[in-house]
């Protein structure tokens, strides 16, 4: 009973956010009031689910009455089938409720900003990371979510040596965090005359974007530039100064010390539009910056760091000559490799999820 004692617990505190979140002096505060909203979502979750493990434990009861005290063959029947449909039930519910009761991460539910380099390998890494970048966009179609990109900047041979997207839509962090890293191509580039795989890689940061407020910026300081943009758009992106770039002098808390924060947009031809998309942008910059130290002290008590720390780390690795994936954090391979860079990760994804809840239910002693 040791967890219904738990789900008991929370009783009083889900009574209290109910009614936290109707007070007018709470609605008034943005801050708290969207922090109480997201803990009384997780906490309805798992009231429906305590409710869920009340009805099955019940029904075992019950049954288990029925057995021992009733004569008619067919209403014995019937109670040996409901206990075994609640003795079955009940593992499961277990299993669930202890999922639940781990601390969610309170980025989960933040959209992101996702940022793709090519790294070692000249214009088969641009290249590459054009891949990936098209294999992102695919997911976000299929999960129904928006992604816009605010700038970039093309490979010789195609591809990007750099792009900068953000991606809107539910549970968009605590989905995509896992592809933050350095994923690995082996394959024949297209440059290659004498058929040789060669080796080249990409970084993947995955950053959640961060809520005005989240980070302290004083707006007075930020020194702004326009330029005209260049790229698609038609004649109006080239001749309008458009194009926004911001300077900021940020001190670290972490280390106290001081480096230039620059951050372009080019993404529409409104300039205002554009400046506001790069004032989120520096936002989500200095929020990753300051919860490095909370991200370490996680990696410092897990093991596999499947979601989070070391950023150069590498994480997958894709085959071309074989069509194979790997992920090296959970010794992940399957062979579909084609299907995969079309989008199809979430099988990949999925895995990546089951081992971190692992990892976090040995943490919490659950």
């Amino acid at each position: 009973m040791e967890i219904l004692d738990k789900l008991e617990g929370l009783v009083p505190r889900f009574e209290e956010v109910s009614t936290l979140i109707t007070d007018p002096n709470v609605i008034g505060d943005q801050r708290r009031y969207v922090q109480l909203t997201k803990e009384y979502k997780n906490l309805e979750e798992i009231m429906h689910a305590r409710q869920q493990y009340i009805n099955a434990l019940k029904g075992v009861e019950e049954a288990k009455e029925v057995l021992a005290t009733e004569e008619d063959p067919d209403m014995k029947e019937m109670a040996r089938e409901e206990l075994a449909t609640n003795e079955k039930l009940l593992p499961q519910l277990e299993e669930s409720i202890k999922l639940l009761l781990i601390p969610a991460d309170p980025e989960d539910s933040k959209n992101v900003t996702l940022e793709i380099r090519g790294g070692t390998g000249g214009d088969e890494a641009a290249l590459f990371a054009g891949d990936l970048f098209r294999m992102y966009s695919k997911y976000c179609e299929q999960k129904g979510w928006h992604l816009t990109v605010s700038s970039f900047s093309e490979g010789a041979s195609g591809g990007y040596k750099e792009i900068v997207a953000n991606i809107t839509g539910e549970n968009v962090y605590g989905t995509m965090k896992y592809e933050s890293g350095v994923h690995r191509v082996q394959r024949v580039p297209v440059t290659e005359t004498q058929g040789r795989v060669h080796t080249s890689a990409a970084t993947v940061a995955v950053l959640p974007e961060a809520e005005p407020f989240d980070v302290q910026i004083n707006e007075g300081e930020i020194k702004w530039d326009t330029f005209r943009s260049s790229g698609a758009g038609g004649q109006n992106v080239n001749k309008v100064e458009s194009g926004v770039r911001a300077r900021y002098m940020w001190k670290n808390p972490n280390t106290g010390e001081t480096e230039e924060i620059l951050v372009e947009c080019t993404e529409t031809r409104d300039q205002p539009k554009n400046k506001e998309r790069a004032l989120a942008r520096l936002r989500t910059y200095i929020y990753d910056k300051e919860h490095q130290k909370y991200i370490d002290d996680i990696a410092s008590r897990r093991k596999t760091m499947v979601s989070t720390g070391d950023r150069s780390a590498k994480i997958r690795t894709y085959n071309y000559p074989q069509g194979r994936i790997t992920d090296h954090r959970i010794n992940y391979t399957i062979y579909n490799l084609a299907a995969f860079m079309d989008g199809d990760i979430q099988d990949c994804i999925d895995h990546l999820i089951v081992a971190e809840n692992a990892e976090r239910l040995k943490e919490a002693e659950l």
